[in-house]
């Protein structure tokens, strides 16, 4: 048998979300919106701005709709949610809205701003003193420039010239 030497396991269907193994979460998160994206824009509604409540106003004074007052686009639109909280559930399974789930898991493997910040500014650095080292192969070379770049566009920063 051949060991996967990659650092995430990929899902062999377009039908399945891809799997996270822990390990380079930038690339499974741009997979997953991707994956999202493609059932539905509203799953990915849900997930990012959180779920959608019904609302109806009485006595000036704004009330959550019952479920049997929910009109059929607003079923709809409270059910991306539960599809968004099934395709994610089997990473967190703690969180009962789907937008927790997504929020811990960019702040477990993305970090807080200044984290980010600072891994930004530190991966700028290698980027900048980037040389081939003593020993190195042209594909080690090239496969440690690739995950620089990879990460570096991960934080937002798209390496143009200034």
């Amino acid at each position: 048998m051949v060991e996967n030497k990659l650092p995430f396991v990929e899902s062999a269907s377009i039908n399945r979300p891809p799997k996270f193994s822990g390990v380079n979460y930038q690339f499974w998160k741009d997979k997953m919106k991707i994956f999202i994206e493609s059932i539905d824009h509203g799953i990915w509604n849900a997930i990012v701005n959180g779920p959608y409540v019904p609302m109806i106003v009485l006595n000036v004074v704004h009330v959550e709709k019952s479920f049997d007052e929910f009109t059929d686009v607003e079923n709809k639109k409270v059910e991306y949610d539960c599809v968004a909280n099934n395709i994610i559930t089997s990473t967190v399974s703690q969180c009962s809205l789907v937008k927790e789930i997504w929020d811990i898991l960019e702040v477990t493997h993305e970090g807080t701003t200044n984290v980010k910040r600072a891994r930004k500014d530190a991966l700028i650095h290698e980027y900048e003193l980037f040389r081939m080292q003593q020993g190195e192969t042209i594909a080690d070379v090239h496969k440690r420039f690739t995950h620089i770049v990879n990460e570096l566009i991960g934080l937002g920063n798209n390496l143009t010239r200034t």
